[in-house]
This record gives structure tokens, sequence and C-alpha cells, in this order.
């Protein structure tokens, strides 16, 4: 079966992580992905260490967010070097770039210039907090995007100090984003032979992440949710809502009645709860009496009674425990790719599947300037 995207060609401006995880995505579902890198430097994620493991040279982070795309080095201030590149532009479907407001500009390869050299091109821009403002010269940087809109005040126990995500949240959600809008200018394109311009930034990426709490906060007088002082999971839900120690783990336990949590318990002091309002004005204290409870008994003690009832609970479980569980292994979410040196990693597959087939590629992420020759005589390149 063919990949939906196959015939599209990508060219890749990008650098670090959401710009490359939008060019990651387009690759997995069957475009060709160029990265235009500086010669002998290339993508600085290559040395963007987030473990100790190096690999033929580059960090693991570039190898995961840059398989099955090709590489294509390029001085953008040499004019021959850039003189190529034109050339590829003329020929490629969709370009993606992550650079800094102005900077795109200055060399001379925004929007404006590319559909001159290509009226059809679908052009995708990521910036930090978008071409206007007084944040707009900032570093793009997800923990300061975090930060700066309100998700990592949610985050963390009430009276503790903001905890931001383990991940960055805002890169892939901001890359995510740019697909979709890239992917909606492919298809404005084959309607009416025109490219267009999809701009999004991290800081819209996680404005948008939590549209439904901004329009509670939106439409409830702008009254501040307060995070629970105790299991704090979700500012604005009531008790039992949250993550609970037990005397060999932990366990999550979402939206339940409370009585019927006391039902299934034993714990008296639930049993009658039916004000649902209580729920949430006197969360922390019911959230601290059944932690109580639970931190003496065995996940699998808790979960054996609540699971049976279709209560909504699950094992927190770590990566150890996950990656040998059935429900993990099912979902054949594993790969290997690998290089002509020998070069042999493990990572995850493109997780959307079309018609039941999952897509897999084993091509291991490019050596710098690796394809020139090859795209040059392809693209027939002077």
């Amino acid at each position: 079966m063919s990949r939906p995207l196959e015939g599209l060609t990508v060219l890749e401006f990008s650098q670090f992580l959401s710009g490359p995880y939008a060019g990651l995505r387009l690759a997995d579902l069957g475009a060709r992905v160029i990265k235009i890198e500086r010669p002998e430097v290339g993508d600085l994620c290559r040395t963007l260490y987030i473990s100790d493991t190096d690999l033929e040279g580059d960090s693991t982070l570039f190898h995961a967010i840059n398989r099955n795309k090709e590489s294509f080095a390029a001085n953008l201030k040499d004019p021959t070097d850039l003189d190529l590149v034109k050339q590829l532009i003329s020929k490629a479907d969709i370009i993606t770039q992550n650079f800094r407001p102005g900077v795109i500009e200055k060399i001379g390869l925004d929007y404006e210039n590319a559909k001159k050299i290509n009226p059809q091109i679908v052009y995708g821009s990521i910036s930090g907090y978008g071409a206007e403002g007084p944040w707009k010269d900032l570093p793009g940087q997800d923990l300061l995007a975090q930060s700066r809109t309100g998700l990592v005040w949610l985050n963390g126990n009430g009276g503790e100090a903001p905890t931001p995500m383990g991940l960055a949240v805002a890169d892939m959600l901001a890359g995510h984003s740019l697909v979709e809008g890239i992917l909606a200018g492919v298809i404005k394109r084959y309607r009416t032979n025109q490219g267009c311009h999809i701009q999004t930034s991290l800081v819209e990426a996680l404005l948008d992440f939590q549209f439904e709490v901004l329009t509670t906060y939106f439409n409830d007088g702008h009254r501040k949710p307060v995070r629970s002082k105790y299991n704090n999971a979700h500012a604005y839900l009531s008790a039992p809502y949250g993550i609970y120690k037990t005397s060999d783990g932990f366990v999550a336990i979402a939206m339940t009645p409370l009585p019927k949590l006391g039902e299934l318990l034993d714990l008296d002091f639930l049993k009658n709860l039916h004000d649902q309002k209580t729920w949430f004005t006197n969360r922390d204290e019911i959230k601290k009496q059944i932690g109580d409870f639970v931190v003496n008994k065995t996940s699998k003690d808790i979960l054996g009674v609540l699971e049976p009832a279709d209560i909504w609970c699950a094992e927190v479980l770590d990566w150890e425990k996950m990656l040998k569980h059935d429900g993990f292994k099912v979902l054949d979410m594993t790969q290997r790719i690998k290089s002509a040196d020998g070069l042999d990693i493990e990572t995850l597959r493109c997780p959307i599947k079309v018609d039941g087939e999952i897509f897999k590629s084993d091509r291991a992420a490019p050596k710098v300037g690796q394809h020139n020759e090859k795209i040059k005589n392809e693209m027939r390149l002077k």
C-alpha cells in the first residue's frame, strides 16, 4: 500500500524539535523530507544531548526526530548554495522553517520570496511567540513557553511550586499544529492551484492545549482554579480525581461517584456524600482520607475491586512495566532504524494507521550533506 503523502517533497529549514517533529510526521506518512543543513555543523539538535548516549557522533534526540529524512548541506549566505536551494524550492511542495522572526527574511527565503519562486508552495512557519508583540524576539524554548502560558502553574500540588510537564510538550504540540495546517494547505492547493502560508507558535499551541480549562475561566467570572493540596491532577475536577500511593506503587482514580467508591472500598465516610458540590468544596479532605486508606493496600487489591465495577482507574506504570504489558505489546509501537555504517537504533513508529496498515521505516537520520549529490542529480540542479 502506498503512503498517503507519497509524491510530496518537503524542504525542512528547521532544527531542534518543533519543525523537525512536523517533518518526521510528514515523512512517516510518505512525503520526501529533505533537511537543509549548514555544512559540517548541521542541525544544532545533533549535539543537543538529553542523555550521555552518543550515536555515531549525533545525539539520540536527533536520531529520534530525524529518521527517514535526507540531508542537503547548503550555506545560505553563499550565493551559489543559495541558488541551489532556490532551485529546490521551485521543485518542492512544502517548506517548514522555525527560525526566529526576521531571520528567514534576511536570508531572502521567507514566504513572500518563496512564493515568487513557486506560487504553489505550502509554507509552514513555527515561532516561539508569533511574529508580533513584546514576546516575539524572546527565545522560543519549551520550558519558557510552558511557563508563560500558565501550563506550569496548573501542575503540582496547591501551595507548592508550579511543575512543568516532563516532556517538550510545546515543541511537539506546535509540530502537530503545523502538520494539520500544512495538510489543509495542500488540500487548498489541489483545489485552487495556489499555495499558502501556515503559521503557528509554541505559545499558540499551548494555549490551544488548554482550551477547555481557559474556556471555563473566561466564562466563570475569571475565577482562578485552585490546585488541590493533595494529589493534584486537574485543578477543575473534584475528588477523587488523582494519583494515590499504594503499599507497592501508585494507582490513578478518575471521575467516580463517591458513594459508589465508598460502597466498593467499604469506606463509610464516602457512602453518604450524595451532594456533588461537596466533592469539590471538600476535595482535599476527601482525597486525603481516600489516600490514607489506599496506602495500606496493594495496587492489585485496589484495582481488583474497582476495575470489575467499571470504575475509571489504572495502575501507574513506569516504562519498564509498561513495555512488558500485553496492552503495549499488541500495539506494535516499536521499530528499528539502521544506517549503512552499522548504526542500529530502537525507536517508536508513526502512531497513525491508514486502512489498518502500520507505517514503519528503517531509514536512520542522515549525515550532514549525505544526499547532496543524489538530490542534485535527481532534481537536475545546476
